[in-house]
């Protein structure tokens, strides 16, 4: 295994240990199953059944169901009955945080029951203690005699058991050995997963969940890695919490789910969207869509004895800068009007593009692309001036000296052209040339060696473009070219939504990693109509997923389940209306104590449900005003922002 996957240079599924989940098959190359969580109260059966239904009439595999109480644990077997009558037998899973009598409940009547190690036994109080070895033993102590008769129950009546490790909820215990770190959230599971394999339990299946991308995907590789070392090797349900609603929700979690996914890892997803639970159920289908018919290849790309960063904490390749790309700058965006017919005022303004002025003066939207990559059309004059383009070189060569113009050159133009720009130079790499022709690549790297104005667009096609991209990046750090480079996204998807989840995974999967001075977003073939300004909000959104650009509020919002305390969805727009305008400021949108204060990770503000109808508000991790009225809290939270100092007027009114 190459430090945590099989391949990272083929596309190739983790082996894992196949569990029983009901009669479903999960992990040991079993097809990818995918999930959603009821949002009704349980106690409510005829209104959970029904919404039940409805995620299983989408496509849900499974279907999960919180149980904060005795009595919800209790009623799962009305809600299990009715649904066996009306004719469903889809695995349901009880969803369990702080009480373990209601997790022995219901082990006896679902098919899995997933318990988060971080709150099950332990209480979160945000205190720092100090433990030598052996008072940390008698706490691991503590635990086995509490989780045991779990396992036992689990045991006898044949139930899953998913242990589930949420960022946000890290005991105080593993905070104050581990810090708030994913290798905090691997052995808060992997001391409860040592224990089920002493009672030799071992239907089991284990995620780590953030609502960060990049904490998730670093806290799945740290476990694999963990296992392997100890000889486990167990199915793994993917997912990033309180990724929000619309686009942001569905880019976030492509990107985190999308990145694991492409690496072979991952027997089940769940996308915790904002919104009512059957419309994940897509989103899930169109992300396992692009695995599905993936063959397994014959042969893989040579085999990576050891790669020049680490998978495991995040660091950008160092690159020099050429103008403002690489090196410290954010990473760019590049527009693609290459299929555009015809170049007009329209689609410059779609762009969000700004007077040559306002840019200057260090004003434009924040969602105002970079650079225009035109290919074989010259802007007209008037458009000219308002922002950077990128011409086809043979058309550049024309009129080298338009200023804000610059050439795009494939590697034969680039390598044999005695006329560039004195400032900036695209070069476009594609995978397959840059593997393929020995002399052109020798060619190549004499040219680079000796130019500091070349930045590299990099581009491939294919079902595997991910893992040849990242081929030639390791190419590259060999190589010690420490050229900025573009990632360039070729879209396969055959409707927007799948164009969506196409572009957040490929490009994700490698800005992740630390790869990647900028994205260039573009139509395939097979993408007639594409929508320029959705597009490039949507390249904004991947770079603000990916946390590399900053460009617009950070929201941190529960999908909602049972134990929500508000209308979460009707708030969630509230909020998002009258602060959508603070670049930056990350909010905490939260039903209920469970998902907050913890779960809020490093949101600025929080806003959590602390009883029906009641709001509690935070800064940080600390309770600024408790027992709020729901119709005041929003205007609330605003003051507080306003009070600490991160308020700005929205200039847009």
């Amino acid at each position: 295994m190459q430090l945590y996957c099989e391949s990272l240079t083929s596309y190739r599924r983790l082996p894992t240990r196949e569990i029983k989940v009901g009669f479903l098959s999960i992990g040991n190359f079993h097809p990818i199953r995918v999930q959603t969580m009821t949002t009704t109260d349980t106690m409510d059966t005829r209104g959970t059944v029904l919404q039940a239904i409805r995620c299983i009439e989408a496509g849900a595999e499974l279907v999960r169901i919180t149980a904060p109480s005795r009595k919800e644990a209790e009623n799962l077997l009305q809600i299990k009955n009715e649904l066996q009558r009306l004719g469903y037998s889809t695995p349901l899973v009880a969803d369990i945080h702080f009480t373990p009598h209601a997790a022995e409940i219901a082990a006896r009547i679902v098919e899995k029951v997933r318990i988060n190690p971080g709150n099950y036994i332990d209480r979160k109080k945000f205190e720092h203690i100090e433990y030598n070895d052996q008072e940390y033993q008698n706490e691991i102590d503590r635990i086995r005699q509490r989780f045991t008769p779990l396992v036992n129950i689990c045991k006898e009546y044949g139930t899953a058991l998913r242990i589930g490790t949420n960022h946000g909820s890290l005991s105080d215990r593993i905070m104050s050995r581990y810090g708030d770190t994913p290798m905090g959230m691997v052995e808060s599971a992997m001391e409860f997963l040592r224990i089920a394999e002493e009672l030799n339990y071992y239907n089991i299946v284990l995620s780590m969940k953030s609502s960060n991308p990049l904490v998730m995907v670093q806290a799945y590789r740290l476990l694999i890695q963990k296992m392997a070392e100890e000889n486990m090797h167990y199915p793994l349900h993917l997912g990033v919490t309180e990724a929000g609603d619309g686009e942001d929700g569905r880019i976030k979690s492509s990107a985190g789910i999308g990145s694991l996914l492409e690496d072979g890892i991952g027997d089940t997803i769940r996308v915790s969207l904002t919104e009512d639970p059957e419309l994940e159920i897509p989103v899930c289908r169109d992300l396992v869509s692009r695995y599905a018919a993936r063959p397994v290849p014959v042969e893989s790309r040579p085999a990576v004895v050891a790669i020049p960063y680490s998978p495991f904490r995040y660091s950008r390749r160092p690159t020099f800068p050429v103008g403002k790309i690489g090196e410290n700058n954010v990473p760019v965006v590049i527009a693609d009007l290459s299929r555009v017919p015809s170049i007009g005022k329209k689609e410059w303004l779609s762009l969000g593009l700004l007077n040559k002025e306002m840019r200057d003066s260090g004003n434009p939207t924040e969602i105002t692309a970079d650079f225009i990559y035109t290919a074989d059309q010259l802007p007209s004059p008037e458009l000219l001036g308002l922002n950077n383009v990128i011409l086809n070189a043979s058309l550049w060569m024309k009129w080298p000296e338009i200023e804000g113009c610059f050439p795009l050159f494939n590697l034969k133009e680039y390598i044999r052209s005695g006329k560039k720009s004195s400032s900036l130079n695209f070069v476009l790499l594609q995978t397959g040339t840059f593997g393929e022709n020995e002399g052109l690549l020798v060619d190549l790297l004499l040219q680079l060696e000796k130019d500091k104005t070349a930045v590299l667009i990099l581009e491939s096609a294919g079902p595997e473009a991910v893992q040849a991209m990242r081929g030639v990046f390791m190419s590259l750090f060999n190589l010690k070219l420490d050229h900025p480079v573009i990632i360039r996204s070729i879209s396969s998807g055959k409707n927007p939504a799948q164009g969506l989840i196409h572009f957040a995974v490929e490009c994700s999967s490698l800005l992740l990693d630390g790869m990647g001075d900028g994205i260039m977003l573009s139509p395939g073939s097979g993408n007639p109509e594409f929508d320029l300004q959705a597009t490039n909000q949507m390249a904004f959104g991947i770079l603000q997923a990916t946390r590399t650009r900053i460009s617009k509020t950070d929201y941190i919002s529960c999908p909602s389940c049972g134990r929500t305390q508000f209308e979460l969805q009707e708030t969630t727009s509230r909020i998002r209306d009258v602060t959508n305008h603070l670049k930056g400021v990350k909010i905490a949108i939260m039903g209920c104590i469970v998902n907050g204060p913890g779960e809020m990770a490093d949101a600025d503000f929080g806003y959590v449900g602390s009883g029906m109808g009641k709001i509690t508000l935070y800064k940080g991790k600390e309770i600024m005003k408790k027992g709020l009225n729901a119709d005041v809290a929003v205007a609330e939270l605003v003051q507080l922002i306003r009070d600490s100092g991160m308020w700005m007027e929205n200039k847009s009114f």
